[in-house]
């Protein structure tokens, strides 16, 4: 039976309800323990990868045995990161398609349940859908391919472009922190996207992550490659169903805007609340190139995500905008940015907003750096909190280094709560308290939803709005 998300949302079940009514997916290979060098090796024997891969992989694996654990994570956060007990591979039961009444029922009830082939036909230009370890699902529209568009699973690439994928990958984001190795290490599924130069694709394309069970560890790696005056809106959207212990997400994405090119890469993250998230974002701009990240981090009882922007070339621009929803005791979610002013005459500007209720605690930590030399550098950066009662918290920790005295580098922040005023009056207009939080805390994150797909949009302001009603009142 094919499901519509937004009547089931409307009916008042959230997305992690809706894929808990599912049955577990069968595997046909799972690899579990301790990460060590034979482990790593399985791996990339599994995937028939070539040697510079597995060197990659051996390299990355040894810079995690010596980098120190970040001192940023919570006690506990690290205490349910015990790696011995995760599946750290997952290949499901499925033989790839690009169609998907050739994917089982049983594993496509959960992205029908997400409405995502409906999504898919209406507003995509292609789309890859991983679950768990692997992308089972991979189509993109005709006239990209006859335009030379490159999309295919992050795997195929590195057999069939190897020059291509070894400039750019964990290049963008060296294996620099703890984390960021060991998906280095690990990293299995993601998508490879390659635009070639002057090619605009005006309609998104899509990854969809979904883990399935718990006690698993995901480690998906997506790199996009923008060339000459290209133009690609790439989203990124993340599910789980309610688990009965944590899983543990550690993905990566890397970009790559060359001269003139122009990204947006646009995050719905709405994992469930069993769920710890890593994602290590990085771009770089060359001249004149443009790249905006949208991240809004919906679901998962902790995440840590810090898109950043390298502007290597002049006249470079990025923008980062950010939703933090922190929902409940013991949420921690950290959603910050990071950019590098490399060159003269580059310009970036980062909105960030939080909202944290119910005993959650929303943090803002953010880097602007601007060298030496990089002459008359423009930054703007804004932190807006909404904090919706007295147990809950949110924290804006900028931290800005310049080294060149033309540039100008400012920041703002704002933390209040709803007003009174606000909810009496829409309260005067028939909507209950609940509703008029709710329709408040929409106008707050509306830079994010207006910039989505209209499919896209509808459905997150529903699931925003239930997240407010199922898990209590917001007071």
């Amino acid at each position: 039976m094919r499901h519509d998300l937004y009547n089931l949302i409307e009916d008042g079940i959230t997305p992690e309800e809706v894929l808990s009514k599912n049955t577990p997916v069968r595997r046909s290979v799972e690899i579990k323990g301790e990460v060590t060098k034979d482990v790593v090796e399985e791996l990339s024997k599994i995937k028939r990868e070539p040697d510079w891969m597995m060197r990659l992989r051996l390299r990355s694996l040894e810079l995690f045995n010596k980098l120190p654990t970040p001192n940023w994570l919570p006690n506990w956060v690290l205490d349910n990161i015990n790696l011995e007990d995760y599946i750290s591979y997952a290949r499901p039961d499925v033989n790839r398609s690009s169609n998907w009444d050739e994917i089982p029922p049983e594993v496509r009830q959960y992205y029908e349940a997400l409405n995502i082939p409906e999504i898919e036909a209406r507003a995509l230009m292609g789309l890859g859908a991983q679950l768990d370890s692997e992308i089972i699902y991979i189509n993109i529209r005709k006239q990209l391919a006859e335009k030379g568009v490159v999309v295919l699973p992050m795997e195929e690439a590195v057999q069939k472009y190897p020059d291509l994928v070894k400039q750019y990958f964990m290049r963008v984001f060296p294996p620099e922190h703890k984390f960021a190795a060991l998906h280095g290490a690990l990293w299995s599924g993601g998508v490879f996207v390659y635009v070639p130069p002057g090619v605009r694709i005006e309609a998104p394309i899509e990854g969809f992550f979904l883990i399935s069970n718990a006690g698993e560890g995901q480690f998906e790696h997506t790199l996009v490659v923008a060339d000459k005056g290209s133009y690609i809106h790439y989203i990124e959207g993340c599910s789980a169903p309610r688990l009965s212990k944590y899983s543990f997400h550690d993905g990566m994405v890397e970009i790559y805007a060359h001269e003139g090119a122009k990204v947006k890469f646009t995050t719905v993250q709405n994992w469930s609340r069993n769920v710890i998230n890593f994602n290590n974002k990085r771009a770089i701009a060359e001249r004149n190139a443009e790249v905006e990240w949208v991240e809004a981090s919906i679901g998962s009882v902790a995440s840590f995500v810090y898109p950043s922007t390298i502007l290597k070339g002049e006249g470079a621009k990025t923008e980062i905008t950010g939703i933090t929803i922190a929902n409940g005791k013991g949420h921690v979610k950290e959603n910050g940015a990071k950019v590098i002013h490399d060159a003269p005459n580059t310009s970036s500007k980062v909105v960030n907003k939080s909202i944290s209720a119910n005993g959650g605690t929303a943090v803002y930590k953010g880097v602007v750096y601007v060298r030496r030399g990089a002459r008359f550098a423009r930054s703007h950066v804004t932190c807006d909190s909404l904090v919706l009662d007295g147990d809950s918290k949110a924290y804006t920790i900028p931290h800005d280094q310049v080294f060149d005295d033309t540039a100008v580098v400012t920041h703002e922040a704002y933390t209040g709560r709803i007003s009174e005023d606000k909810i009496n009056y829409l309260r005067t207009r028939g909507l209950t308290e609940e509703e008029a939080k709710s329709l408040i805390v929409l106008g707050f994150i509306s830079d994010v939803t207006e910039g989505l797909p209209f499919e896209y949009a509808m459905v997150l302001n529903r699931v925003i709005m239930l997240e407010f009603s199922k898990y209590g009142k917001v007071a």
